[in-house]
């Protein structure tokens, strides 16, 4: 099985260069003119991005906002998805305004992108969280060259492009190289804690035996807690959970629970080790004889 870029990178036809500004009005998208020599640049940038995920991965795992993710790791998320709305919304932009100024006020910029599309139209974009590309104007005046075998200050605004992009997103999905950089982008962790309410109604429809109230206020304060509930309901097979079976590994790990009139209530402060019931991640072993351990999963995958 292999998962390839709906997008033909040896055939590219355009490419586009844009930067993405947080201010006051929230985050905007805008488009800033390059030359062909910029755009060959870009273009490179994405061939590399791509072979690094391959390096990582031939098959990417599916992000999960509840996992503990590497600074590189080939992940994908349909771009259908609630949380790749952000960066969904700038794939499919058209007409982005055209800023020749953008760069010259630096400060609330928080990405660069760029957008190519192959001789068969299709659309990728591209994207990285502008640390670097910003980090080298704030050294302007120490920066040097070597001018007519003399060295010189340079005193042009300079920007540095990185080595690769944080994500790409073609018509089916968002492949993703580093998780921090596409949680940052997306504005992930506030838009977790935004749909915690969602996530519960969600939840609570499948799961009728078990009082959430506590879990929701808890969730609301707690980003973890947030990120659990986001990928809980994301599981198909959430809804087939049993409750004896769920009461059980709850008293397995250590989990405090109690049950009245058949709903099964959580004592405070053990909410998160609910969640990471629910969530697939808290479980026991018992390799050595008579002597049981409980771990918690930073990650899973399923084997088959």
């Amino acid at each position: 099985m292999t998962f390839d870029l709906n997008f033909d990178l040896k055939h590219v036809k355009s490419v586009e260069f844009g930067v993405g500004r947080d201010d006051d009005t929230g985050q905007t998208f805008t488009a800033v003119p390059v030359d062909a020599s910029v755009q060959t640049a870009l273009s490179e940038m994405v061939l590399a991005t791509f072979a690094e995920m391959k390096r990582d991965a031939s098959v990417p795992d599916k992000y999960e906002p509840s996992d503990k993710h590497g600074g590189l790791e080939y992940l994908y998320l349909p771009v259908t998805d609630d949380l790749a709305t952000t960066v969904r919304n700038l794939y499919l932009a058209e007409n982005l305004p055209v800023d020749t100024e953008a760069l010259a006020r630096i400060d609330d910029l928080f990405c660069y992108f760029a957008r190519l599309t192959d001789t068969s139209q299709r659309k990728l974009t591209a994207v990285r969280r502008a640390g670097q590309f910003k980090g080298i104007v704030k050294n302007k005046g120490r920066l040097v060259r070597l001018l007519d075998d003399t060295l010189k200050i340079i005193e042009d605004t300079i920007f540095k492009l990185d080595n690769e992009f944080d994500l790409l997103v073609d018509s089916k999905h968002v492949h993703i190289l580093r998780p921090s950089g596409f949680e940052f982008t997306g504005k992930l962790q506030q838009a977790i804690l935004d749909a915690v309410p969602a996530n519960v109604a969600v939840i609570k429809r499948e799961l009728t035996f078990i009082e959430f109230g506590g879990i929701e206020q808890y969730a609301a304060k707690h980003p973890r807690a947030a990120r659990y509930l986001a990928s809980i309901r994301g599981q198909e097979e959430m809804k087939n959970i049993d409750k004896s079976a769920l009461k059980k590994l709850c008293k397995n790990t250590g989990v405090n629970i109690s049950e009245s009139k058949g709903k099964v209530t959580i004592a405070e402060g053990d909410e998160m080790a609910f969640l990471q019931v629910l969530d697939r991640r808290r479980y026991q072993l018992e390799l050595i004889k008579d002597k049981p351990e409980k771990f918690v999963a930073a990650s899973r995958k399923a084997i088959n």
